[in-house]
């Protein structure tokens, strides 16, 4: 079975196994987490979710994606150049599971991105 879970702001289509590299989640290496926005379940359809599904994965690490390079050059006859660097913050993580329905009462962590508003909005312990 495979599922479409939405993350990030992106989409990925996932099956049992597969591993992803997602926009950063707040969680630690070895925490199991929950992606609770699930566009399609194998031939279920959401509108624009399915309901009651959800899609539990298991986080390997957080990890650094490939340096991306911008290089600006300004202004005929002035040669003002500029180089720029970024290298994103991303969580690798393992599917585990994929639930088509009773996502509410498996009792597992929701995934949920670091910059989100429900990050936030949630007291963080130190």
């Amino acid at each position: 079975m495979f599922a479409v879970l939405k993350t990030g702001g992106k989409q990925y289509r996932v099956q049992q196994g597969d591993v992803l590299r997602v926009e950063k989640l707040q969680a630690d290496a070895g925490d199991t987490i929950q992606f609770n926005e699930v566009l399609i379940v194998g031939d279920q359809i959401g509108a624009p979710l399915v309901a009651g599904a959800a899609v539990q994965a298991t986080v390997i690490d957080q990890i650094k994606g490939e340096k991306l390079i911008h290089y600006v050059r300004r202004r005929r006859k002035h040669s003002s150049k500029r180089t720029k660097g970024h290298r994103q913050q991303l969580t690798l993580v393992r599917v585990t599971e994929i639930l088509a329905s009773g996502a509410e009462a498996s009792g597992v962590k929701a995934a949920i991105g670091s910059g989100s508003k429900l990050a936030a909005a949630t007291p963080t312990q130190e």
